[in-house]
């Protein structure tokens, strides 16, 4: 691990669509934000709806027709890959608070090891958004030779001061919720209290202002409040968070979120030689795509530029996309219409 410990025979658990063309250099590596699974989209295997289900497939920005796209669950989750809610095969236990500080270098050197288990020397393209951007950015830093094609949306070098503190706040609501005992909680018992505030702050940093307004302004909800219960949610706005913080807490293990959570804040490309400009040097990309969204309140548009200035200096094709999407971090998810051009352009201009 990149910062030390290991893991025993770790399993990364990973979702493929399309197939290697004769070259085996078609493959896209798509790397997640900190909750989505490898389930990126539909298949014959699964066909429920994925996470990304209007962005991959025949035709789309990431056509199975052509490309080989490949989608792996981030190390430390709870969706298959080895992680605090997997258990230790050295002595059969729960990894739990043992399991090692995860970074997302070791995040991208899970996808390294998958892309030679499955037999590819190189990569077409390499990509990621929130988290998963910043994943994508390890990767080619820490094996350049992999690819040289890059696309991060809503993504950065490193996590601002302030994106850190939320996730911090996030942290500690877990943390001090009773229930989670450190780290040894039962699991049909979870700390569910502490998840469903943290991800209450979590949604309302991933949208933004004007998207509340538009969408629910001052909007009540009419129901019987229980007798001394006087400051049940009177707003349209808080159902809207309680529905999301309940829909989360049964899904996410909250050992897993906390690892993935501390890895998010611990990344910099800065560490990959002492500073910015020296872990841009390490790059050997000819073409890159930066998205950014000027509602981001996690990962501003500030930082996708800097991002973007930063790959022009070593990078010959540089392309910076700000799209005027109102629905903050999240419209990568939400608002694909605006994402599906710029992305079906960039591999257009590929070919």
């Amino acid at each position: 691990m990149h910062r030390g410990g290991y893991l025993e025979s770790p399993t990364f658990a990973y979702e493929t669509w399309g197939e290697p063309n004769e070259k085996r250099d078609n493959a896209i590596l798509l790397f997640t934000g900190l909750s989505p699974s490898a389930h990126a989209a539909s298949s014959v295997e699964n066909s429920s709806a994925g996470w990304w289900e209007d962005m991959i497939g025949p035709g789309l920005p990431l056509d199975t027709n052509i490309h080989y796209v490949i989608c792996i669950n981030s190390l430390g989750s709870c969706f298959g890959s080895t992680g605090p809610a997997s258990v230790n095969p050295e002595n059969g236990e729960l990894y739990r608070l043992s399991f090692p500080v995860l970074t997302l270098e070791d995040v991208a050197r899970s996808g390294y090891e998958l892309i030679r288990h499955l037999g590819l020397e190189e990569l077409h393209t390499v990509m990621g958004a929130s988290m998963g951007g910043m994943s994508a950015l390890a990767f080619v830093v820490q094996h350049p030779e992999a690819t040289n094609r890059f696309i991060s949306i809503s993504s950065a070098t490193r996590a601002l001061p302030l994106s850190i503190a939320v996730r911090s706040l996030q942290r500690e609501m877990i943390r001090r919720d009773p229930k989670w005992m450190n780290g040894n909680y039962y699991l049909d018992d979870p700390p569910i209290i502490g998840q469903r505030l943290a991800r209450k702050l979590g949604m309302i940093s991933y949208r933004s202002a004007k998207e509340w307004a538009n969408r629910f302004a001052r909007e009540r909800i009419v129901f019987e409040k229980a007798p001394g219960d006087q400051f049940a949610g009177d707003f349209s706005v808080e159902s809207y968070l309680e529905a999301q913080a309940i829909k989360f807490s049964g899904q996410f293990d909250a050992n897993c979120y906390l690892y993935l959570s501390r890895a998010s804040d611990l990344f910099d490309l800065a560490e990959h030689g002492g500073s910015l400009k020296a872990g841009f040097s390490k790059l050997q990309l000819d073409k890159a795509l930066v998205i950014g969204v000027e509602t981001d309140f996690l990962f501003p548009l500030s930082q996708q530029e800097q991002l973007a200035v930063g790959l022009t200096e070593v990078v010959e094709d540089v392309s910076f996309r700000p799209l005027d999407c109102i629905k903050g971090h999240d419209s990568f998810l939400v608002d694909m219409d605006a994402f599906r051009p710029e992305i079906c352009a960039f591999f257009e201009s590929c070919c």
